[in-house]
């Protein structure tokens, strides 16, 4: 990425010093010390609730190698495990029973593949593992214009499966666009009619909150799944018990991560020390669960979520302080690690702004150099340096008045999501499960990261206006067109549509990284869709509290 430029205009439009100042009143934190209460007594997993766990998982395994792969069964079984979000202690058997399902589903009995339930079922579950599925799978029921076949509008669940597996769509899918149009049309005319319960439910997740499973954050569509799959009178037992044991101790490990995090933010003081920035941990651990809630990746989501803490108080201090000011603060920054700058002669909170970066980074440094992998940090650092340049590049742009081309908004306001940062600095943690090679990858800006950037970017515009004061896209796009806001909106949410296509590809055989790296850059995705759904979810903490408290806070009922 090419550096902006440091030279800052000398026109400042004769703002004053309280008007450049221009905090946007965040709410403040709403969660306090809430979550020093879960320490190590509180939250310790018992021998007894390990040894249950362990049985039911070998019981749920021998279910999962003892069904046939060639039976309808073995996909709703696999959808099941993967939508309760369990999947994570058998990705070996899934992934061999994907193959395999792959390999030989041609040669599966005609019933089954003029079933669209199956059909779709069965292309969702094989595009979501990385296989190639062409979408021709469909064209049997479509008709000759192809339109699909009216009949099929009174098929509740087979309009269901196809809609989930549409949105796994690329560029020139043509069908599933016209597959999403003829099931949201038709679900929504059925939507009163359904009296299977937990139907009904799925068809209001997917469709009315626009929740489908390609677009929701794993963790939160398990705990939702459950409740749905319980309701359902077809559901296993043994897998049911399974799923609600492992939500219940996986949360119990967040809980303890969460209070450890929250110990270490409340050193910073944000509230009196940097009180224009927003006091988030909480909600930024949530979001980044997003990216990873498996147990493995315990380091992983630290080291992320220290980063991404750090990124936030940068994002605010860049909207908060002069240009004189952030120009030290960004010069220093430049020059770390290689030179710790003093900044001395700064404002008090210029100063602990760069005070937490440092020792946050120190920090994790000092824990990789434990394991021998302290290179990968450098990564990280170097895509927060680009990181400021751009938020410095952004101010400018505010202070002089200056609305950019969307070819140079896009330029520098991809990359100032923070999305590049945070995807590198994700990978810092998970041991064996990266390499070089993928740091090397990932900070080439590959186009699944361009994309899921992309999504953040512009659905932050979108709805972000309520609180933020930058340059948005939206303003560019209305005076380089000359349109109303209106049409400048609707252009931009197709821009997101097509980002998402974008991701569905890269995800695609020949994959360029492992599915664990892309699909945590997906998911990153996922979270700016949750996080936007009902406005800014980030800024006002009040619009993501029962999400906390669904993640975080209650466990499920056994």
């Amino acid at each position: 990425m090419e550096k902006c430029s440091l030279l800052v205009p000398a026109i400042t439009n004769g703002k004053s010093l309280d008007e450049i100042r221009k905090s946007a009143k965040f709410h403040p934190s709403i969660w306090g010390d809430f979550f020093l209460k879960y320490n190590a007594d509180n939250t310790k997993i018992s021998d007894v609730e390990q040894e249950e766990l362990a049985k039911q998982k070998e019981m749920v395994r021998k279910m999962l190698s003892q069904t046939p792969d060639d039976s309808t069964y073995k996909l709703e079984l696999i959808d099941a495990i993967q939508r309760l979000g369990v999947e994570y202690h058998f990705d070996k058997e899934i992934g061999e029973s994907l193959q395999h399902i792959y390999l030989n589903h041609k040669g599966q009995n005609n019933k089954d593949n003029n079933d669209l339930v199956v059909v779709a079922l069965r292309f969702r579950l094989l595009r979501q593992q990385g296989y190639n599925v062409p979408c021709g799978v469909f064209q049997k029921f479509t008709d000759n214009e192809g339109n699909f076949i009216a009949s099929l509008g009174g098929n509740v669940e087979g309009l269901l499966n196809l809609y989930e597996a549409a949105h796994l769509l690329k560029h020139d899918d043509v069908i599933l666009e016209k597959a999403i149009e003829f099931c949201s049309s038709h679900l929504r005319a059925s939507l009163h009619k359904i009296t299977n319960v937990s139907l009904s439910k799925r068809v209001n997740e997917a469709l009315i909150l626009n929740m489908p499973i390609r677009k929701t954050l794993p963790r939160l569509g398990a705990r939702k799944f459950i409740s749905l799959y319980e309701e359902d009178e077809s559901h296993d037992e043994i897998l049911l018990k399974f799923a609600k044991l492992d939500f219940n101790l996986v949360q119990k490990m967040h809980q303890m991560e969460l209070s450890d995090l929250t110990r270490w933010w409340k050193k910073f003081d944000v509230a009196n020390e940097m009180p224009y920035a927003r006091d988030r941990i909480v909600e930024l651990f949530m979001w980044k669960m997003g990216i990873f809630f498996e147990p493995r990746y315990a380091k992983a989501r630290s080291i992320v979520i220290r980063h991404t803490s750090i990124v936030s108080i940068m994002d605010d201090t860049y909207e908060y302080a002069t240009l004189d000011e952030l120009q030290i603060l960004t010069d220093a920054i430049q020059r770390w690690p290689d030179v710790i700058a003093t900044l001395e002669d700064s404002s008090p909170y210029i100063q602990m702004c760069y005070k937490c970066l440092v020792e946050t980074y120190n920090e994790i440094e000092d824990e990789m150099e434990e394991t021998g992998e302290s290179y990968r940090v450098q990564y990280a650092i170097q895509e927060m340096k680009k990181l400021v340049l751009v938020y410095f590049e952004e101010t400018k742009w505010l202070f002089n008045n200056y609305v950019p081309t969307m070819e140079e908004y896009m330029k520098v306001s991809i990359p100032s999501c923070a999305y590049m940062s945070i995807s590198t600095a994700s990978l810092v943690g998970m041991g064996d499960q990266v390499s070089k090679e993928d740091f090397d990858w990932i900070t080439n800006e590959p186009l699944i990261l361009v994309a899921s950037s992309t999504i953040c970017r512009l659905m932050d515009d979108l709805v972000g206006e309520e609180f933020e004061q930058k340059t948005s896209a939206i303003e560019c796009y209305m005076k380089q067109y000359g349109v109303s806001k209106e049409e400048a909106c609707g252009e931009l949410q197709r821009q997101v549509e097509n980002a998402w296509k974008d991701m569905n590809g890269e995800c695609i055989e020949p994959k360029l990284a492992s599915m664990k790296i892309l699909m945590g850059i997906f998911n990153l995705g996922r979270v700016m869709h949750l996080l936007y759904a009902n406005g800014d979810g980030y800024s006002d903490p009040t619009r993501s509290k029962e999400l906390v408290k669904m993640l975080l806070v209650e466990p499920v009922k056994i």
